[in-house]
């Protein structure tokens, strides 16, 4: 039989294939766009503006709807009402881990301005350090800038237009050149480093006296060393180590450049908070966690800053853990979840303009915080960001060091300063700016 025609009929029965999975699973999953096939709905798909894409799905479709990325189903949870019920009150249905293609490749001068990316990402880094390796590094230590190096890279590649094709379209992590080979490249180097320090751990480790993560780590894979099933083994210490690395300083450090750029282009902002700040603590002692209940407006510029900039719009995949009838659809076990963080920190009815940054969304009429149900940039459930508490901590601090000893100036208008993100794919990722730190 001529080639080509056997090309054909395998193409076509690949097809049919396809459209009959499609009709028979879709009567099942809640509305969506009409996938195409092999491909889905990535055509329909701003991949450089996901979020709005969802939102504007969510019109049409409703609040529970179905995205098909390639051949896989997606099911999207848009608005708090939606996310709650699914992540809370059906916590542990939905608490299932999604797949995130990429990622399961890796799981094996004086008043002069500057760029703040580097100083802002080597703070959080080297709390994360000091909690896996006992130690801070040095600005200048090489090691470290090559580590962060690496991370900040790797933070901006996950976010671009291709890597989010990469994640909808799988296969072409494997077979296709691209920015993802780098991403990969640079995991890996990362986990070939945190080896290096894992074995010097083993060489000097006390087992009555651990001094970090690492070491707490070691001691209970030992314990555990005859148990075939333990999840304590050499693999997951590094993976688990290169997880806290990435999750626990990009995350914040981005959070920290995209507040300051708010609080440059708001300076009404900044001149309320210093005046908390100069009536709670001084200029004589550093901040505390203990001052924050006393200092509702700084707590809601804290607030204001993560519900604004909106760090993961999607949060990370979910997955259900078994056949689950959810708003009367019948949703498979395995399926993706991926609930709309974004049509909840900016639900208009919660936090009016949300498009404006006010602090006053977290305040009462007399000034005092208000919590709200709808603050969810870690997303909620079961599968809420276990560093919440750290991260939570450290933007308090850090921002409100900054605002007690430095004034912050802007080389232009504030009122030009645009705070679109570039890139909103799986991290928002705020526009390179210049700013000046002047001593109070």
């Amino acid at each position: 039989m001529d080639p080509a025609v056997v090309l054909v009929l395998c193409l076509s029965s690949l097809l049919l294939i396809f459209l009959w999975r499609q009709s028979s699973g879709r009567g099942k999953l809640p509305p969506g766009p009409t996938p195409l096939p092999i491909i889905g709905n990535i055509l329909q798909i701003d991949v450089k503006n996901f979020k709005n894409t969802i939102s504007n799905f969510s019109k049409v479709y409703g609040p529970v709807f179905t995205v098909y990325f390639g051949m896989k189903p997606a099911v999207v949870l848009h608005g708090y009402e939606a996310v709650k019920e699914a992540l809370i009150d059906h916590g542990e249905e939905f608490s299932g881990r999604g797949l995130l293609p990429i990622s399961e490749r890796t799981s094996k001068g004086l008043a002069s301005s500057c760029d703040p990316t580097f100083i802002l990402s080597c703070a959080p880094c080297n709390v994360i350090c000091s909690i896996i390796f006992q130690r801070r590094f040095d600005y200048k230590d090489q090691n470290f800038l090559t580590l962060m190096e690496r991370l900040n890279k790797n933070a901006k590649i996950i976010s671009s237009s291709w890597m989010q094709i990469c994640n909808n379209l799988p296969v072409i992590i494997d077979y296709l050149p691209g920015i993802h080979n780098k991403f990969l490249k640079n995991v890996a180097l990362t986990k070939s480093y945190i080896l290096e320090k894992i074995k010097e751990h083993q060489e000097t480790l006390d087992v009555n006296n651990p001094r970090d993560f690492i070491d707490c780590f070691l001691i209970k894979m030992e314990q555990e060393k005859h148990n075939s099933q333990s999840e304590f083994t050499m693999e997951n210490l590094v993976n688990t180590v290169s997880d806290l690395f990435a999750a626990g300083t990009e995350t914040t450090s981005t959070t920290l450049r995209y507040g300051l750029l708010l609080l440059l282009k708001h300076p009404e902002v900044i001149a309320k908070v210093q005046e908390e700040i100069d009536r709670v603590i001084g200029r004589q002692r550093s901040p505390s966690m203990q001052d924050k209940s006393h200092m509702p407006y700084t707590d809601a510029m804290v607030h204001e800053i993560q519900r604004y900039i909106d760090l993961v719009p999607s949060s990370l995949p979910h997955a259900v853990t078994c056949d689950i009838k959810f708003r009367n659809y019948l949703i498979p076990k395995g399926t993706t979840i991926l609930p709309s963080l974004t049509s909840v920190l900016h639900d208009d009815k919660e936090f009016p303009n949300p498009e404006k940054f006010d602090p006053g969304h977290f305040l009462d009429e007399s000034g005092n915080f208000k919590k709200s149900n709808f603050f969810m940039p870690f997303s909620t459930g079961r599968r809420i960001c276990l560093g919440e508490g750290l991260a939570r901590m450290e933007l308090f601090l850090f921002l409100t060091s900054i605002l007690q000893n430095f004034n912050l100036r802007s080389l232009i208008d504030p009122k030009k300063l645009d705070a679109t993100p570039v890139s909103s794919g799986f991290i928002s990722v705020p526009p390179l700016y210049k700013i000046c730190f002047i001593p109070v």
